[in-house]
C-alpha cells in the first residue's frame, strides 16, 4: 500500500484512531479490495461515487444536470447479504460527522434495504466491508408488480 503520513485523531464518539485524510484513507480500501479480490471476487464490485471534491462552476452545473447529489455515501458494494441488497459506505475521518444530505441519503438507502453505514478510516470501512461480506446470500425474490 502507499506509504502517507498518518495523524492521530478522534471520531466523534470519542475513539482514538490513526488516519490520513479522506482520500488517501479510501485509497487504502480500494488498493486492499484490489489485492483480496482474488479470494473475494466479490470486491471487484466494489467502488466509489465521486460526487465530492472542488470543482468550478461550470462543471459542478453539468455533473447536476447529470445527476450527481449531494450526500449520496462515498462506496458501494452491489452485493446482497444478511438480508440487505447492498452495502454502502460513507467515509470520515478525524471529527468530521455526515452533513444533513448524508444522514438522509443513509436513512432512506436503509429503508430501501441496504445496509448503509458510517466508517471512520479506511481500516475501518474495510473491517465493516469483511463482515459483510461473512454474512449469508441474500436471495432476492422477483420483481412485485405496484
Amino acid at each position: 500500500m502507499r506509504n502517507y503520513r498518518l495523524k492521530e485523531g478522534r471520531t466523534p464518539d470519542g475513539r482514538n484512531i490513526l488516519t490520513g485524510t479522506e482520500d488517501q484513507e479510501q485509497e487504502k480500501v480500494f488498493t486492499w479490495a484490489k489485492y483480496a479480490a482474488s479470494g473475494t471476487p466479490e470486491l471487484a464490485l466494489l467502488y466509489h461515487v465521486p460526487n465530492g471534491g472542488s470543482r468550478n462552476r461550470v462543471e459542478a452545473a453539468k455533473l447536476k444536470r447529470m445527476g450527481v447529489k449531494p450526500g449520496v455515501p462515498d462506496m458501494v458494494l452491489p452485493v446482497p447479504r444478511g438480508g440487505y441488497a447492498g452495502l454502502y459506505i460513507e467515509l470520515k475521518v478525524g471529527k468530521n460527522r455526515p452533513t444533513k444530505n448524508q444522514n438522509e441519503w443513509l436513512l432512506n438507502l436503509t429503508l430501501q434495504g441496504y445496509l448503509a453505514e458510517v466508517c471512520y478510516g479506511g481500516d475501518e470501512a474495510i473491517e465493516k466491508i469483511r463482515e459483510f461480506l461473512k454474512l449469508p446470500m441474500t436471495e432476492l425474490g422477483r420483481t412485485v408488480k405496484a
